[in-house]
């Protein structure tokens, strides 16, 4: 299950105001010090997804990685998006604009 707080989903919908709307992809970036980490960027959707929309917006991760990390909740605070999940747990921290959504 993919949750997305009201804030997040406000800063997805107007990053994409005016541009056409992209799945916007969860994935495993596993680098840093803090372990591996979820990070978010426009991808296409692929037979391997599973899928959430949310108020418009399509939210795709692979199937496999969602069963491990279930659930995740995607925020945003004013420094960026923030991604938590059983593998990033609180305090991990993903940016769009990292990841290329650009918000």
């Amino acid at each position: 299950m993919i949750n997305v707080s009201k804030l997040a989903s406000e800063q997805v919908k107007a990053y994409f105001d005016g541009k056409d709307v992209q799945p916007v992809r969860i994935f495993l970036n596993s680098g840093g010090c803090g372990g591996p980490s979820l990070a978010m960027a426009l991808d296409q959707i692929n037979d391997t997804d599973a899928v959430f929309t949310h108020e418009g917006i399509d939210y795709i991760m692979e199937k496999s990685l969602l069963a491990q990390a279930s659930p995740v909740t995607i925020d945003y605070s004013g420094m960026g998006f923030r991604l938590e999940s059983s593998l990033a747990p609180a305090g991990g921290c993903a940016s769009c604009g990292s990841g290329g959504c650009g918000a």
